[in-house]
Parts: C-alpha cells; structure tokens; sequence
C-alpha cells in the first residue's frame, strides 16, 4: 500500500459523475468522482451512500428535503432513500461504499468503477 494523493487522482480525469476508484478498505470502494449538473434519482436498497465535499458545493435532493455541503462537509443517506445530487458548478467528492455497489442503483444503468 501506498499513500494517495487525492488531488493528483482528480487531476488525472476529466468526465463528470464517473467515480474512480482510489483505494479499498474493508471490502469497501474508496472513491473519487467530478460533478456537474444534476444526476438521477436513485436508491441503493441495502447500503447508505456516503458523500464528502472536497472541493465545491453540491445539493442533495430528497423526496422531502435539500441538504446543502460545502468543502469539508459529508452527509450520510440511509439505505432506501431516494436521493439526486445536484452541482450547479464542478465539485469533487470522496465516496465510500460496499464494493460493486452501482452508482445509480442499478447495475444496469450504473457508471463503471475503474481503479485509478
């Protein structure tokens, strides 16, 4: 193991909502990913998504509320929820969840994960 350079690692790609992966950690992808504009609603129905602002600002939709983070900030969405992350300007994020667990929700419709 080697230590990461998270900055470097966004540095190293350009797409938007393309989650990278940079590390692993108790069966569990650590990740990067760039966001703009607005991403589908979805769930993940056994597993809590977590979000943590490296840079820039995201809101997080809920069928009943908008959680506003900051750099430095993370929020915890519980399994089953249905939530969209909007950026109305490029942020990146640091994800972790459960490996192989789809982005959308869906294995179908969900970005591939690549280690980075």
């Amino acid at each position: 193991m080697s230590k990461v350079n998270l900055t470097q690692k966004l540095a190293s790609f350009d797409a938007y909502w393309t989650p990278k992966i940079v590390a692993s950690y108790n069966c569990n992808d650590i990740m990067v990913v760039k966001v703009k504009g607005e991403f589908n609603w979805h769930s993940h129905a056994e597993t809590d998504d977590l979000f943590l602002v490296l840079k820039g600002t995201i809101d997080i939709h809920m069928r009943d509320q908008i959680v506003t983070l900051s750099e430095g900030e993370l929020y915890v969405i519980p399994a089953g929820i249905e939530h969209r992350p909007v950026a109305k300007q490029e942020a990146h994020l640091l994800l972790i969840e459960p490996a192989n667990t789809p982005n959308t929700g869906d294995q179908a419709t969900a970005a591939k994960k690549e280690m980075i």
